[in-house]
């Protein structure tokens, strides 16, 4: 019966290994590509992101990445954090119209960002590496497609250029993008006279003290009567046990002499 059991489970195990290969081990080369994260933000935002770049090669490192900027969705401020053992180096062009940032034009932006592993910095096989930045304000556009170049330390170059297509598959080599949405705006209330926050908080305060003033009171007038109310109970039921068991509780009734 035990060695019925085992072979069920060595069964059941091996099933269920090879549906987890079959289905993660085809996923996993699609998901394998130069990305940013996160892959979401708000229109007229700033933003922190990341730009993914894992190695696929078995044996090369990836010793070069050049992500340039979308030429529909120009971005006023742009800046780079730095990267232990790479150089970065960018690129300019000039738009027109101008970008609004904080009420000042901006007639140059980025284009192009390069970093480029010193000794020892490359990407190993198997390891990957993150690239931050920091952007804004983001455009009121869908989605930013950032085009990526890899570069691997024999020479060979991938080129993660395709766009998204609307309702097709993933591309074979797919770009880089952010998707964005628009911005919420809190309204502000109107036709309700605003208090000053001490105001505010001083009535607030009054009237937490009085309510816990009134509650305690209350609470204890309560108790006083419950107590009141079992002494007095307490004693109509002696009296009545007097009242009651008269000559009973005496023995015999006295005798006149």
């Amino acid at each position: 019966m035990i060695r019925h059991r085992r072979t069920v489970g060595a069964v059941v195990a091996l099933t269920l290994g090879t549906v987890a290969t079959a289905v993660f081990g085809f996923a996993a080369p699609a998901s394998a590509h130069v990305s940013i994260s996160p892959s979401e933000a708000k229109q007229g935002g700033y933003g922190r992101f990341a730009f993914r770049v894992p190695n696929e090669s078995d044996e090369a490192s990836t010793t070069k990445l050049e992500i340039f900027l979308p030429e529909n969705a120009p971005v006023g401020s742009v800046s780079t954090m730095p990267v232990p053992g790479w150089t970065v180096a960018v690129e300019k062009r000039r738009v027109d119209p101008p970008v609004q940032v904080h009420g000042a034009e901006i007639s140059e932006v980025i284009a192009k960002i390069t970093w480029t592993a010193g000794d020892g910095a490359a990407i190993a096989p198997g390891t990957f590496q993150e690239f931050p930045v920091s952007m804004g304000p983001l455009p009121d556009v869908d989605q930013m497609v950032f085009k990526a170049l890899q570069t691997y330390s024999d020479g060979g170059v991938v080129r993660w250029i395709d766009e998204p297509q609307p309702g097709g598959e993933e591309p074979a080599t797919p770009a880089p993008v952010l998707t964005l949405t628009a911005a919420t705006s809190t309204p502000e209330p109107t036709g309700a006279p605003t208090e000053s926050p001490g105001t505010a908080s001083g009535a607030n305060e009054g009237g937490d003290e009085d309510g816990t003033g009134l509650a305690v009171g209350l609470g204890v007038a309560g108790l006083v009567a419950g107590l009141a109310g079992l002494v007095l109970g307490g004693l109509a039921f002696a009296r009545t046990r007097r009242v009651a068991g008269g000559p009973d509780q005496g023995g015999e009734a006295p005798t006149t002499p």
